[in-house]
């Protein structure tokens, strides 16, 4: 964004009056959030009643309402992608493929996969995770078939995830979700941004579900400390009336200075931009399964579902407008 533009910016939030927010239900091809204007200190803070909020305006430049199969119209990729030196085909099978369909570190317990890939076989394996019904997205994780373990290098679940990496990179702008949240004892799922430059942190966490507490989602900001290569984070949890049932908007406004996380359209929370947000950054949607670094999350077992559906009704990305 050009430093004029983030000059005419900060001036409109001094002097520009508050108004009413745009309908949450609906992704506009123009919207306006309501942004707070305070002081910000070096942690985040939750936004409370009475604080000074001003208008942003901002125009759509991304938008998935899910009305086809995300992997249809080339807007998504699902897997987490790899450097240049990752040939192309150990996207879709062999030993290692699993790599890019599931994060160890947290210590998941599913795959992600869908209608080509292959696993340990060598053809694929005809899985698809996606499912579209009245323009409504379901990510859909299930246990894996007792047949098929192995060749999906004995994960318990099978799930999906989408990025659009290589596909939609922003820096700046407006993140949304509209969904439902699913719950139980090792659930995850999760709407996510990352730097497309490869690195991590930073990372933006616009809402993670906790399975085992209902009707709550978290929203945590990750960066590195550069002199001492400490990860820092800094987030809160939110309680959120019958995220189960109920399609909510789960967002993140970031600007040049501040990052505001946003529930309905409402902001619920700031923090300081960090050191390292430089690169455009991409996002993620998926469900993952079981947790050791996730609180609330817990790993699978007999008293978790056996099929689980992430319903999202849609995906948009805006960028501020200019004076």
């Amino acid at each position: 964004m050009r430093p004029h533009v983030l000059a005419l910016i900060g001036s409109l939030f001094a002097a520009a009056p508050a108004f009413a927010q745009s309908d949450p239900a609906l992704a506009l091809p123009q919207l306006t959030l309501q942004a707070p204007t305070g002081a910000i200190g070096e942690r985040c803070r939750k936004i409370e009643a009475g604080d000074a909020l001003v208008p942003v305006s901002l125009h759509r430049t991304f938008h998935d309402d899910f009305d086809v199969h995300p992997l249809v119209e080339a807007r998504w990729v699902p897997h987490y992608a790899g450097g240049a030196a990752w040939p192309q085909s150990r996207y879709w099978g062999g030993e290692g493929s699993d790599f890019k369909r599931k994060t160890s570190y947290n210590g998941e317990q599913q795959i992600y996969v869908d209608s080509v890939y292959a696993g340990r076989a060598t053809v694929p394996l005809g899985l698809d995770p996606f499912r579209v019904r009245n323009g409504i997205l379901s990510i859909i994780a299930s246990r894996t078939p007792p047949d098929l373990k192995s060749l999906l290098f004995n994960n318990e679940y099978i799930s999906g995830i989408l990025t659009t990496q290589s596909k939609f990179t922003q820096k700046y702008g407006y993140f949304e979700m509209r969904s439902k949240i699913p719950a139980g004892v090792g659930v995850w799922p999760a709407f996510w941004m990352l730097a497309d430059d490869g690195g991590w942190p930073p990372e933006i966490d616009v809402m993670e579900g906790r399975g085992q507490q209902h009707d709550n989602i978290v929203m945590t900001t990750h960066w590195r400390i550069p002199a001492t290569g400490r990860v820092e984070r800094c987030g809160f949890d939110f309680a959120v009336a019958d995220t189960r049932n109920e399609f909510h908007n789960y967002g993140v406004l970031w600007l040049r200075d501040r990052i505001i996380y946003f529930i309905d359209r409402r902001p619920v929370s700031e923090i300081k931009v960090p050191v390292g947000f430089d690169a455009p950054m991409y996002m993620i949607v998926n469900l993952a399964m079981g947790s050791k670094t996730m609180e609330g999350v817990g790993f699978v077992d007999g008293l978790s579902p056996n099929v689980v559906e992430f319903e999202i009704d849609r995906i948009s990305a805006y960028q501020i407008d200019t004076y």
